[in-house]
């Protein structure tokens, strides 16, 4: 199968479109002079509405707490598996940044998968779930994994058969639904578990809400270089990320020609079969970034450091020298979040 990069004119449209927003955003805000003495009044000239990045609300989302409590029940059992093994909290695990840290995560059986686990946290913002972005929403999402054979290998008949014989089970989802036990019952419990899951008040939100004492000088020269490279023009709005898809290797090739391509490097295009979707991913969210090694849909990435230079190269076209690399990684140091009121 001829799988080499489209060069229709929608294709160049859609890459010099890239090129053009990346270059707007480094016209509006490279800096003319990064900070070297201790955080002062001058960085409150950031702190207004003009920020393409904004901070997650303090107050919890406005959720049933019935059903928040119930998918935290069912995120953390196993009984969604066929072999009573794998929970979705396996792979999306709470007090490791929502993820496993694995390369691939492993399912029922010992059975790897393909793709690296993305994170659970401030997922309810993202505008696709998915690297692929098959799945419009978290209710949708929750799906992929119950009946994968490589991952939880079940369906939902087997899945409501073993809950129903949990009396706690039945005497939760009857207070809260009409209709008892039901798929659809379990996605909404779940996926409304899920929305709950932000990750607010990290040292950055701190900073754009006017604590100038929040971040370093080392850190808020690399949020300078950071837009300034172009990086903001794909990670922006509040979860840094996941409100739009982009093509891995946009400005240079990411897969090589001696690496055999699977079909989870095909991004969008293993869905739609357009082309055009080569490559394509969901751009994720940079919240708690340094948290959730290794990076990229592949998770051949295991350091920060390298992550920014391979973006730098691939879709920036720009050989990021070491030390703006060191300021730009920390800077995503300071995206890490609470939960829960503690911090990640």
């Amino acid at each position: 199968m001829d799988i080499s990069p489209p060069t229709s004119p929608l294709w160049i449209k859609v890459v010099l479109g890239a090129v053009l927003l990346t270059c707007l955003y480094a016209w509006e805000f490279w800096p003319s002079k990064l900070p070297s003495v201790p955080p002062s009044p001058h960085y409150s000239v950031l702190t207004n509405s003009r920020e393409p990045i904004t901070p997650l609300p303090l107050e919890p989302p406005d959720l049933d707490q019935g059903k928040v409590a119930l998918g935290k029940k069912l995120f953390n059992e196993l009984k969604l598996s066929h072999d009573n093994t794998i929970a979705c909290a396996s792979c999306h695990q709470l007090d490791h940044g929502g993820v496993d840290a694995k390369k691939y995560s492993q399912g029922i059986y010992g059975q790897l998968g393909n793709i690296n686990a993305p994170t659970v946290y401030n997922s309810g913002s993202n505008f696709r779930q998915f690297w692929n972005g098959r799945a419009a929403t978290l209710e949708q999402q929750v799906d992929g994994p119950v009946n994968n054979p490589v991952e939880m290998g079940s369906n939902w008949t087997e899945v409501i058969s073993k809950l129903q014989k949990d009396p706690s089970y039945a005497i939760k989802f009857a207070s809260i639904y009409p209709d008892g036990i039901t798929a659809e019952n379990i996605r909404d419990a779940i996926a409304t578990f899920e929305r709950s899951l932000i990750t607010p008040n990290s040292r950055f939100d701190k900073f754009l809400r006017g604590d100038t004492k929040a971040i370093t000088p080392k850190e808020f020269a690399g949020y300078q270089l950071f837009k300034g490279y172009g990086c903001i023009s794909c990670h922006q709005g509040s979860n840094i990320g996941g409100n739009l898809y982009e093509k891995l290797g946009i400005m240079r090739p990411y897969f090589r020609e001696n690496r055999p391509l699977t079909e989870a490097d095909m991004g969008r295009y293993a869905i739609t079969r357009n082309l055009e979707d080569m490559h394509v991913f969901k751009v994720p969210g940079l919240r708690n970034i340094a948290l959730t090694a290794p990076y990229l849909h592949d998770g051949s990435v295991p350091t920060l450091e390298q992550v920014v230079r391979i973006m730098g190269e691939h879709q920036l076209g720009v050989d990021l020298p070491t030390e703006d690399i060191s300021e730009i990684v920390a800077f995503l140091k300071t995206l890490t979040g609470e939960y829960g009121g503690k911090p990640l």
